[in-house]
C-alpha cells in the first residue's frame, strides 16, 4: 500500500493526540451579592446560591479531549485536509498548526458549540465571526477561513509568536497585552498554548 507524505503526517500526528496533554478546564470566577451587600467573588460554586454572573478566563474549548478512536479522527481529518492546505497556503501558516487548532477545539466536529458560545471547526465566537465577514459560522470552508485568517492576524500582532498568538486566540489579544505580552496566568489558556505546540 502506498502512502503519502499527507497519509504518514496525519498518522504521526494522531499517534500524538493519542499521547497529548490532559483534558482542559476553564479557569472562572464566580460573583455572588454578599450578606452585606459588598460583591463576592471566588472561583468556587456555591452550593444553593445563584451566582450573580461568571467571567470565564480562556475560552474553553468544545470538547474535553478527543474521545474518539483513531481512525475515527484520521477519517475526519482527512475530510477537510483540503480546505485546510488551500487556508494555509492563503494566508502563510503551517497546516500542521492548523490541524493541532481544529483538534484541540473541536476534534474537527463542524457543528461543535462550546458552553461559552464559540462555534464550528475552529471555535468562532459570534462576535469574531461577525467580524471576519463569516455568514454561517458551521460550514466547514468558511469556519476554517475565519479561523485561520483571525491566527494570522494574533500572529502579525504578536511579532510571529506561535505561543502568544495561540494564548490570544483562546483567551483575546487583550489578555495577552495585559499581562505584558506574555501568556495569561489561566490554566485554561496555558494547557490549550502548552497542548498545541506539543503536536507541531
Amino acid at each position: 500500500m502506498h502512502h503519502t507524505p499527507t497519509t504518514i503526517a496525519l498518522a504521526a500526528f494522531t499517534l500524538l493526540i493519542a499521547l497529548s496533554a490532559p483534558s482542559l478546564g476553564g479557569d472562572r470566577v464566580y460573583r455572588y451579592h454578599g450578606d452585606d451587600g459588598v460583591p463576592l467573588f471566588t472561583d468556587k460554586r456555591l452550593s444553593g446560591v445563584r451566582p450573580v454572573s461568571v467571567k470565564y478566563y480562556g475560552r474553553p474549548p468544545a470538547v474535553t479531549h478527543c474521545n474518539i478512536d483513531s481512525s475515527r479522527v484520521r477519517k475526519r481529518m482527512r475530510r477537510y485536509q483540503p480546505q485546510i492546505d488551500r487556508m494555509a497556503a492563503r494566508y502563510g501558516i503551517d497546516s500542521e498548526l492548523i490541524r493541532a487548532v481544529i483538534l484541540t477545539e473541536s476534534c474537527f466536529n463542524p457543528r461543535a458549540v462550546s458552553r461559552v458560545g464559540a462555534r464550528g471547526l475552529m471555535q468562532l465566537m459570534p462576535a469574531t465571526a461577525r467580524m471576519l465577514g463569516v455568514n454561517d459560522v458551521f460550514d466547514p470552508e468558511q469556519n476554517i477561513e475565519g479561523g485561520v485568517r483571525y491566527l494570522r492576524m494574533m500572529l502579525d500582532e504578536f511579532d510571529q509568536d506561535t505561543a502568544l498568538a495561540l494564548a490570544a486566540y483562546n483567551a483575546g489579544p487583550q489578555a495577552v497585552k495585559k499581562y505584558g505580552n506574555a501568556i495569561p496566568p489561566y490554566r485554561e489558556t496555558r494547557d490549550y498554548v502548552r497542548k498545541i505546540l506539543g503536536m507541531i
